[in-house]
């Protein structure tokens, strides 16, 4: 049995992959997105996990406006909560957590985030930074290090769980560790992370003292 720990003061969640299984109603929405402005879906499905919406209609479609066409999808989607579930481990791990200590960092808006959260039965987190949040969206580092600033937290001291190689990019690049989660992507793909699980339940959390925060312990032995 192997054993990879870590120690933190907080946690930063990454949403959509990592705490809620969204990828019917994304795949869905984007596909129908494509379809109504000829654009080719293979080149949005290579690109539009863990990147807000804004920045993929950008990249994919120049000469559309990227922001009213990213508050149509993202409406869409918000509306559409078949297929959304609770990702498995997600409920207990967050419980265990005291709530000033962890958060979530997505590339949702401000719209979309609280709707996932209910539809998974997760409480929405007093730290919650969204797409609406920052000028520059992941793989650039200003969404994980709004995270740690609101927690009150040394970007150091906070450990990332993410999904997608541009989140881990994002909370790399604040100096942060982080724990890639499969699923979305394969293990391949998150070669950037420090630590690589395929479910939440291999991940162990130790409340230590108020000065030292927690022992994270990932069991390979559960994969």
């Amino acid at each position: 049995m192997t054993v990879t720990s870590f120690r933190c003061s907080a946690i930063l969640f990454d949403l959509d992959g990592v705490l809620v299984d969204s990828t019917g109603s994304v795949d869905r929405q984007w596909r129908r997105w494509a379809q109504e402005t000829g654009t080719d879906p293979q080149k949005v499905s290579e690109i539009a996990h863990g990147v807000r919406t804004v920045e993929v209609i950008r990249r994919v479609a120049p000469h559309l406006d990227a922001e009213a066409e990213a508050k149509k999808i993202e409406q869409r989607e918000a509306a559409d909560g078949e297929g959304v579930y609770v990702m498995p481990g997600a409920v207990e791990l967050t419980r265990s957590l005291p709530p000033e200590r962890w958060g979530v960092v997505t590339s949702g808006t401000r719209h979309l985030a609280p709707t996932r959260l209910r539809l998974a039965g997760i409480p929405t987190p007093t730290v919650l930074v969204t797409a609406d949040d920052v000028t520059h969206g992941k793989p650039h580092p200003e969404p994980y290090l709004r995270g740690a600033e609101l927690l009150g937290v040394a970007p150091e001291d906070c450990l990332v769980i993410e999904d997608a190689p541009a989140g881990i990019q994002s909370a790399r690049g604040g100096g942060m560790k982080v724990i890639g989660l499969t699923g979305t992507y394969p293990a391949s793909a998150l070669s950037q992370a420090d630590a690589v699980v395929q479910r939440l339940a291999q991940i162990r959390i130790e409340q230590l003292d108020s000065a030292q925060g927690f022992e994270i312990s990932i069991r390979s032995d559960q994969a």
